[in-house]
């Protein structure tokens, strides 16, 4: 038997293995699966991890259509409370560290001046003319949702969200006008006392996420946001033109609907 030279024997073995290197960095890497193709709503998950942990691609962009239809907003309010937030306060503020949560809180949580329960059921509103674009329950922790998209005076895209309600009065694709009812304070299933947790962020879709993190990613501070778009004088409490503009012409006016419709006209006119 003829034996091999033990160098030849390691050359011949570094070779094989190369090519067997350079083979597998060929293949193409697994492709994780799609969970959606339609839309966020129809997502056959969560719009969160699911329960192994691994991520997975999601298509959560905005279409064309939905980009469309997105009106401008000119003037930004508070979600809860009078048309200024009055008889609210915030109970945790964007970005307060919390470390029973393991991070910093990604919204404002808005309470009635009761505190507790008092406020359960009180309406949450529209804080801009926008589109709706989620309203659904995403987990149980996160409660129903609804998340609206807007578009602020210099073209930017927003989206407010709106958490832990107890029920939910818009549906998807719905167009809303500024301080449009779009559910109830809640609980999100008995988790919390009742309180809104509210986020803007900007950006060109949905992805529901965690209420805490380290980094911000597309969060904005929502208080600050509010007031930097509030658009007119802290005593202006001037309708949204929209709102003139989807009122049932069966319903009767009032003196606001009324100067709101006269100033579409105006716009319209331009």
């Amino acid at each position: 038997m003829r034996w091999i030279h033990p160098a030849t024997l390691a050359i011949l073995l570094g070779a094989a293995s190369l090519l067997g290197f350079a083979l597998w960095q060929d293949r193409p890497p697994r492709a994780l699966p799609i969970e959606a193709l339609t839309s966020f709503q129809d997502a056959d998950a969560p719009l969160l991890l699911p329960a192994d942990g691994q991520p997975r691609h999601r298509l959560h962009r905005f279409s064309g259509w939905q980009l469309g239809e997105m009106p401008t907003a000119t003037r930004f309010d508070s979600p809860l409370g009078s048309a200024h937030g009055a008889l609210t306060y915030n109970a945790q503020k964007f970005w307060d560290m919390n470390e029973k949560r393991g991070g910093h809180h990604a919204g404002d949580d808005l309470n009635g001046i009761g505190g507790m329960n008092t406020d359960l059921g009180d309406p949450v509103h529209a804080v801009a003319d926008g589109l709706v674009v989620f309203a659904g329950e995403p987990s149980p922790g996160w409660g129903p949702v609804v998340v609206i998209a807007h578009r602020d005076h210099d073209g930017r895209l927003l989206e407010s969200m709106y958490a832990h309600l107890d029920r939910i009065d818009v549906a998807v694709g719905t167009l809303v006008h500024r301080g449009r009812k779009i559910g109830s304070l809640g609980t999100a299933n008995g988790y919390y006392p009742a309180h809104l947790h509210f986020e803007i962020r900007h950006g060109d879709g949905v992805d529901i996420g965690g209420g805490y993190g380290m980094i911000p990613l597309n969060r904005l501070d929502p208080s600050k946001t509010l007031a930097e778009l509030a658009g007119s004088a802290p005593d202006d409490l001037s309708p949204s033109p929209l709102a003139s503009a989807l009122i049932p012409r069966d319903e009767p006016w009032t003196g606001l609907e009324i100067q709101g419709a006269e100033k579409l006209g105006e716009i319209l006119g331009k």
